[in-house]
């Protein structure tokens, strides 16, 4: 009974012995296995590096401002009698835009210029009589004030006058009409604004650290998507005299020839203000960068080895110094040579000796002045 019970024993140890050998014979296969997988190479597009001319330019974004602008408005209170112009028209300095009633500043002007004239006459007398020693000099003194007094208020009254008749205060283009004929206007009440355009200011801030490249009389190039295949030309008028806290931008001025009064105040604009000669750059798409807090860098293309031996086509990091850009591209100063194979799509999927498949059917956008086509 003992020997059948040890021989049972036997023979199921051994068995259990074989199934354990199996499987670790397995597990060990499937570790083998894993550690000659290799993924699938990833589908990436490639540009081939080049080297430009890129000029040192600063592109920000500025602001057209009005050389002159103000809102006309009523002087003294009255009644509109008169509009003489349109909402929207170009207007010389002088002309007249607005006329107030004036008739009973026209009715009081005819009674204190007969007054006037009166207190003349008595003044002729006056002196008349005076060197004949027929009056005193008092009386005397009184006419000759009494003529001086009516001739201030005939000129008071002829001010007022003048007051209500509305000119315009310097040549420009007239906003939208606020009045209409027969309101009656409070004194200081807007009638309608006033733009003088041509030429215009543009207002935009510089980097402080860009600050001693940029001078006074130095030509720069303003555009506006708005008006595409314009482009106007101005130079730098002033800079402020401190720099903003906030931004540590400071503001800078530029007087700009407006051609056919195409910018308006308040409108935005690309400044293009050239800082220094032309650059040597390799420009690259932005979608070929991988930013990161320890460094921008790309990935280039190139021929790899793995573990056994075996050539294949594969990516590696390399670090890169960025800057400036230009339309959809970046400009590259240093990291890359001529001729490297970059890639261009698909960076947040790499790493460093990953596998590749270049194919460049569909790729990324990369013009230094693009066009949208919903611009």
């Amino acid at each position: 009974m003992a020997k059948r019970m040890i021989l049972m024993l036997v023979v199921v140890a051994a068995l259990l012995g074989g199934l354990g050998f199996a499987k670790f014979r397995q597990v060990e296969a499937a570790i083998a296995q894993g550690a000659s997988f290799q993924p699938p190479p990833t589908a990436v597009t490639t540009v081939v590096a080049q080297r430009e001319t890129w000029p040192s330019t600063l592109s920000v974004i500025g602001t057209a401002a009005a050389v002159e602008g103000v809102t006309v408005s009523a002087d003294l209170p009255g009644t509109i009698d008169k509009i003489h112009f349109e909402s929207g028209q170009w207007v010389h300095e002088g002309d007249v835009l607005v006329e107030l009633d004036t008739r009973q500043e026209q009715a009081q002007l005819a009674s204190l210029e007969a007054q006037r004239d009166l207190a003349k006459i008595n003044y002729g007398r006056a002196q008349e009589l005076v060197k004949a020693g027929v009056i005193s000099k008092s009386e005397y003194d009184n006419a000759s004030a009494q003529q001086k007094a009516t001739e201030a208020q005939v000129g008071d009254i002829r001010a007022a006058i003048a007051r209500k008749t509305i000119h315009a205060p310097f040549a420009g283009m007239l906003g939208i009409r606020q009045v209409s004929l027969g309101q009656y206007l409070a004194a200081g009440q807007s009638i309608v604004s006033l733009q003088s355009v041509s030429p215009i200011y543009v207002n935009f801030g510089v980097p402080q650290q860009e600050t001693p490249k940029v001078i006074p009389g130095h030509v720069l190039r303003v555009t506006n998507g708005e008006l595409p295949g314009m482009a106007f030309t101005g130079r730098i008028t002033a800079l402020d005299s401190v720099i903003n806290e906030q931004t540590r931008n400071i503001q800078v001025q530029a007087t700009v020839t407006n051609k056919d009064n195409k910018l308006r105040p308040g409108m935005f604009v690309q400044v293009e203000l050239p800082l220094g000669q032309p650059r040597q750059v390799v420009p690259l798409p932005a979608s070929a960068i991988n930013y990161a807090p320890y460094g921008d860098s790309v990935f280039i293309v190139a021929e790899m080895k793995d573990a056994k031996g075996n050539t294949y086509r594969g990516v590696r990091q390399q670090v890169v110094k960025v800057e400036g850009s230009r339309g959809d591209q970046v400009a590259i100063i240093s990291g890359i040579n001529p001729g490297d194979e970059v890639v261009s799509s698909g960076v947040f999927r790499l790493r460093n000796g990953a596998p590749v498949q270049v194919n460049n059917t569909v790729k990324p956008a990369n013009s230094a002045s693009p066009k949208p086509e919903d611009s």
